[in-house]
């Protein structure tokens, strides 16, 4: 449950008053339904709104309150001619119609239905189509996975096979550093060098 204010009335609620109030006056409706509103609104009650209407807010608003009325009945004049206008427009509706009007209206509303169901047919072949896409795009997206799947296990090998051969290129390099500090050379007596293992 709202609790109800009972603090001061501010000018911008003043003005939401009068507004409130002119637009039902304009549209025929009471000020007892303008207060309602209000009152709902700002969480006041109705008797509080009408109160302050009648002793604040109406002096203010006396040209705009008369031309409201004024506008109501150019309204009410205007809604009178309409309803003469559509009670005397079937008669002689019904009076002009024809039987080839009703025929060519007939034909037309086949044609329509005619296209109608070509469109309803149409969709119902772009919905399979749509589905059939759907199903691709699931079945490739599966495929992409288990490629990706099979890339990585790839390159992890492509890795371990680098590392391998890197470790025989070292332990090949080491040997022949070995070998290579195992020979050394002597000189024979008439000056020619001579390799010596160790």
């Amino acid at each position: 449950m709202t609790s109800v204010r009972q603090d001061a009335w501010t000018q911008d609620e003043d003005l939401l008053l009068a507004e409130v109030v002119l637009r039902y006056i304009r549209e025929g409706g009471t000020q007892l339904q303008a207060f309602e509103e209000v009152g709902r609104r700002l969480s006041r009650t109705a008797a509080a709104c009408g109160f302050r209407w009648n002793s604040y807010v109406r002096k203010q608003y006396k040209e705009a309150i008369e031309l409201a009325k004024k506008q109501r009945k150019e309204k009410k004049k205007e809604w009178e001619q309409l309803e003469q206008k559509e009670e005397s427009m079937p008669e002689e509706k019904t009076a002009k119609l024809t039987w080839q009007d009703i025929i060519a209206f007939l034909q037309s509303h086949q044609q329509s239905s005619s296209q109608y169901q070509h469109v309803v047919d149409e969709n119902r072949a772009l919905k399979r189509d749509m589905e059939q896409l759907q199903q691709m795009i699931t079945k490739l997206q599966m495929e992409k996975e288990q490629l990706q799947k099979e890339l990585k296990a790839v390159q992890e090998d492509y890795q371990t096979l680098i590392g391998i051969m890197e470790r025989a290129r070292k332990m090949v390099v080491l040997e022949e550093e070995e070998q290579a500090k195992k020979v050394k050379l002597q000189m024979e007596r008439n000056g020619n060098f001579e390799k010596i293992e160790k």
